[in-house]
């Protein structure tokens, strides 16, 4: 069984790494506190660092508990924050993953580069199913999943609530996934 996964990674234009307390400032200020950035998201636009403190306290627990957690996004020309993304492990063989970037990040290819990432890393880890859940609205997200090779399984009716939305309110999702063959 494959064992743990790497605290840092890079790609041709970027550095994912875990998430460390003291990055929390700047995660806030550059995509968790922003409602724009945060409006398709399965979680709460932070307000405050403190928000961002529990994050980073839940991306340790997960990272304890499973093979991999959360990641930061960085460039690896400055190392300037530009998101986040990482896996969801449900079980040891199927997990989650999905991608937020900073408003300045958007429309420049690194969202898909991270998915990327992120689904090779799901291989490597010995997952046989990787998923996403995408708001049927946001149109550059789902493009994204099929430029990063996720086929899209079909429309899951009021499954998932999007509280920058309409909190309480569970709204329908695209669910795109890519299975692994051994």
């Amino acid at each position: 069984m494959p064992g743990k996964a790497p605290e840092r990674i890079e790609t041709a234009r970027l550095v994912l790494r875990r998430p460390r307390l003291p990055d929390a400032a700047s995660m806030f200020a550059r995509y968790a506190g922003d409602p724009e950035v945060t409006r398709y998201l399965g979680w709460g636009t932070h307000h405050s660092v403190q928000d961002t403190r529990a994050f980073i306290d839940f991306c340790d627990q997960e990272w304890s508990r499973w093979p991999a957690g959360p990641y930061m996004i960085e460039t690896r020309a400055d190392a300037t924050l530009i998101g986040g993304t990482g896996l969801g492990f449900e079980t040891r063989k199927q997990a989650t993953t999905g991608y937020v970037l900073a408003r300045d990040a958007w429309g420049q290819g690194y969202a898909t580069e991270a998915l990327i990432a992120m689904r090779d890393l799901a291989f490597r880890l010995g997952v046989d199913r990787l998923y996403a859940l995408c708001h049927p609205e946001h149109t550059a997200s789902w493009r994204v999943l099929e430029k990063g090779g996720f086929v899209r399984e079909g429309l899951l009716r009021g499954y998932a609530e999007f509280p920058n939305l309409e909190p309480g309110r569970k709204r329908d999702v695209l669910c795109y996934s890519t299975v692994f063959s051994r």
